[in-house]
């Protein structure tokens, strides 16, 4: 069993697995073959990789031997037709934002696995890339807005008088959010949150932060760990408590998406208006539209004196440590799919590898990309 591992392309920085994981995955019995620079960007030199037990491969040689290929982001277009069919592509690949391309996979008759999909259980949270590398967007995001904030984050007393805390504000509670709440505290910041889920409300006091209350919520217990949309009357309200919060907050950071679709706008140009000189805000939906009326992905961009930072890559701004967890939950992953002597066994009869698969057998089997495909 050859595994691949392929360099990411653009502003890619991380690389799907690391020195430690080739290891781990050499005692399976299983050959890993990297492509030639694949872990530069993450400072893991291919040294590190032969070290480790690795061989180092170009692109096409991967693509067209090696069993199972692993990347963090789809093959292009271009790479997928050089791929030959029966493969097995795993990354995070986000199917429910690329359906069309996702017929492309299945057209090409390749088994894609993406680990953004698998459902969010327990079981599950070993291999969970969303929730590993999001934490680390939050923890970043908060980073960011202090180093671009034009004053301090925590209560100063001094001779020349006090300075007080930074307000910071935080929309969703989920890992990202989480992590940001802990790393604006431990800052020294005042700290207040939004989250349709009132199940958060308890995590969220835990960590010192206050939780604002928006009643009419609709459920997300059946969402799989996933944010679901709101009624339009629930939005109303929600947007005018964001709006009393906007005004006074210093530094805000946005989380809120929903899966295969446009991320809702929290924040309107209105309370942008309304906003302080001088206030903050990281975005980490601007790939899927943001959560402000301003938001420019992949863009600092000033709106009326309210700096607007609009990236939802922050893993890769860490690439180290973003690596390594994204390695660690693509082993055990592997794990599922894998027996201990190195040979593929999918069983689809487990939740986790049915929730991942994409396409299959020349066929899309996934149901809720097949349901965003089926026409209105």
């Amino acid at each position: 069993m050859i595994v691949g591992i392929l360099k990411e392309k653009n502003r890619e920085t991380r690389v799907s697995l690391v020195p430690e994981v080739v290891k781990q995955l050499q005692q399976m019995s299983v050959t890993v073959w990297v492509e030639q620079g694949a872990g530069a960007s993450a400072f893991f030199d291919d040294q590190q990789y032969v070290a480790a037990g690795a061989v180092i491969r170009s692109e096409s040689e991967i693509l067209s031997q090696a069993d199972i290929i692993c990347a963090i982001h789809p093959p292009g277009a271009e790479l997928l037709a050089t791929i030959p069919p029966g493969k097995i592509v795993i990354g995070a690949l986000q199917p429910l934002y690329r359906p069309r391309e996702v017929e492309q996979w299945a057209s090409s008759s390749i088994t894609a696995l993406s680990l953004d999909a698998i459902p969010r259980t327990t079981r599950a949270q070993s291999m969970d890339v969303l929730s590993s590398q999001a934490n680390i967007a939050g923890y970043k995001a908060v980073l960011l807005a202090a180093y671009t904030y034009s004053r301090y984050f925590p209560m100063f007393m001094t001779a020349a008088g006090s300075i007080a805390p930074a307000k910071v504000l935080i929309l969703g509670a989920g890992v990202a959010g989480l992590q940001a709440i802990a790393t604006a505290r431990r800052l020294g910041a005042v700290v207040e949150v939004f989250d349709t889920r009132p199940a958060v409300k308890e995590e969220v006091m835990s960590l010192g932060a206050k939780f604002v209350e928006v009643e009419g919520a609709a459920d997300a217990s059946a969402a799989g760990g996933y944010a679901v949309e709101q009624s339009a009357d629930y939005q109303r309200l929600q947007q005018q408590r964001i709006a009393e919060s906007t005004a006074k907050a210093d530094i805000i950071i946005t989380t809120a998406q929903i899966p295969g679709k446009k991320a809702p706008v929290l924040i309107t140009a209105e309370m942008l208006d309304n906003m302080r000189a001088g206030a903050v805000i990281v975005d980490l939906a601007a790939a899927t539209g943001g959560n402000t009326a301003a938001t420019r992905n992949n863009e600092n961009y000033l709106h009326n004196g309210v700096t607007i930072i609009g990236d939802s890559n922050l893993a890769a701004t860490m690439p180290s440590d973003a690596s390594k967890l994204y390695a660690r939950n693509l082993l055990n992953f592997l794990k599922l799919i894998l027996t201990k002597e190195g040979k593929l066994d999918i069983n689809f009869n487990d939740d986790i590898v049915a929730g991942a698969c994409i396409t299959h057998n020349g066929e899309i089997v996934n149901e809720r990309v097949k349901g965003m495909l089926q026409p209105a």
